[in-house]
């Protein structure tokens, strides 16, 4: 889909340059025209040239400009379209991996939003590589061994990619700031977000409908963090990651895996292993916390 709008916008680009080039337009018109094609990639500018645009087009097709006529059908491309493509973390860590490189590797103006659930759950709740350290699934039924994939980290690796990590329930305010960089960035762009599921087994009263709440947990105790890499911000010569998060307060970590049945159901099955498992799974967040915190202290000045 978005290389097809690509396309349809690069045939208005064409017969808009045809318009002035030629002598049927007025000077309003081609200048409008050629605006168009300078800020054709601008959201803002073609939502204040568009309306402008499509009345001379009008004017020019009703005095029988057959070039016109053509515009009139594929004005709905004048103002630049939000591309996003939606999927799990089935669709984005794991089996659909490779289509989702492709398509950031693409450099297209395209933004991406993985609902990272940590498990298969449209299919039953089998384990993927979002799932992390030490959680019950299926294929997991012991816990799992390894830790959890870092989609966001390997993406920052392309250099021109925007990624940023959220949860809407921790920081509403972050959310929204990751969201509306993402759609400013010129070239792909991917955001994952953390998003319980029923899998999880919440055991907060109110389950699922806590769910806002089971992301702050999630954020303050360090099981996931928040943060941004806007490639924008490298271009300048800036550190282009932001860690958003606070410092976690590990303490907490230990209760909010008990507050999941996907946890407490290693607990109960497997004591002796159970809390190993735990103490690794935390290993493995606080290591990656500090993977973290060093990304932010690199120096660009000079790069």
């Amino acid at each position: 889909m978005a290389l097809g709008n690509k396309k349809m916008k690069e045939r208005v680009a064409k017969l808009l340059q045809q318009m002035i080039d030629g002598d049927k337009a007025s000077a309003e018109y081609k200048e409008l025209a050629a605006e168009w094609i300078a800020n054709m990639e601008d959201a803002d500018k073609t939502k204040e040239i568009a309306p402008k645009l499509r009345k001379c087009i009008a004017e020019s097709a009703a005095a029988g400009c057959p070039v016109c006529k053509e515009l009139q059908t594929l004005d709905h491309y004048l103002v630049k379209r939000s591309q996003w493509i939606i999927g799990g973390d089935g669709a984005s860590y794991d089996i659909g991996y490779g289509g989702l490189d492709h398509v950031i590797a693409s450099g297209e103006d395209v933004n991406i939003l993985v609902l990272d659930t940590e498990v298969y759950s449209n299919t039953g709740g089998q384990a993927s590589k979002a799932t992390p350290l030490g959680a019950i699934a299926q294929f997991a039924a012991q816990g799992k061994r390894i830790r959890k994939k870092d989609l966001g980290m390997i993406a920052t690796t392309y250099g021109y990619v925007y990624v940023a990590q959220i949860a809407m329930g921790a920081d509403h305010a972050q959310t929204l700031k990751a969201i509306r960089e993402a759609e400013a960035w010129h070239g792909p762009s991917i955001i994952i977000a953390y998003a319980p599921c029923i899998n999880h087994g919440l055991k907060a009263k109110g389950g699922m409908g806590k769910s806002q709440a089971e992301e702050k947990k999630a954020v303050e105790c360090g099981y996931w963090h928040l943060w941004r890499y806007n490639p924008a911000l490298a271009e300048e010569g800036k550190n282009p990651f932001s860690l958003d998060s606070k410092e976690p307060n590990w303490e907490n970590f230990h209760d909010f895996l008990l507050g999941e049945v996907r946890y407490l159901s290693v607990k109960k099955a497997y004591p002796n292993e159970a809390e190993e498992l735990f103490a690794e799974a935390q290993k493995m967040a606080q290591l990656r916390y500090k993977t973290y915190v060093r990304k932010t202290q690199e120096d660009w000045s000079n790069e």
